[in-house]
């Protein structure tokens, strides 16, 4: 079926997960996509990689348990600092931006603009500050466990005192 190939080639290509509308843009019959969908799932059901539903949306993405293998292989999307900025605000969150400023300073509000247009992060504006949380998205895309918060914050401490011992 072509379909389930141009499918397979989008959620390849895409760094993120791509909306059925999308898909139909690309030049895929709306009514094409859902099989198609379906017999990818199965295709790689055996595979180290996953055709996941994310909000709606579909991603090309490596199962949970293989991420730790491939991560040394992959290029870093996010510099350090960006990583240090969502890893603060994933720990404290719902954080204040300016209190994200205190801690790291003015790079912030770069910082978060950057992670708000890849959907990690959202923001609401509060007084003359903005407060700042994490998506959904960013949980998905790390593979992180949305209802187990306190494992979520073990972790990320760990983290961020690595990279305070590092400079």
């Amino acid at each position: 079926m072509e379909a389930k190939r141009i499918i397979e080639a989008i959620l390849f290509a895409a760094s993120r997960p791509v909306a059925v509308e999308e898909i139909v843009k690309a030049g895929v019959r709306k009514r094409d996509v859902a099989k198609a969908m379906d017999e990818l799932k199965k295709e790689y059901a055996n595979s180290a990689i996953e055709i996941a539903e994310v909000g709606g949306k579909y991603v090309m993405q490596l199962r949970t348990e293989y991420a730790d293998y491939a991560r040394k292989f992959a290029p870093m999307e996010l510099s350090r600092g960006m990583l240090k900025t969502l890893a603060l605000i994933a720990y404290h969150q719902p954080i204040k931006q300016s209190e994200l400023k205190n801690m790291i300073g003015s790079q912030v509000y770069e910082h978060v603009k950057e992670l708000k247009s890849r959907g990690f992060v959202k923001t609401r504006k509060e007084g003359r500050t903005k407060i700042v949380e994490t998506t959904s998205y960013f949980h998905e895309y790390f593979g992180f466990d949305k209802s187990n918060r306190e494992k979520l914050k073990k972790m990320l401490y760990g983290k961020i005192a690595e990279e305070q011992k590092k400079g």
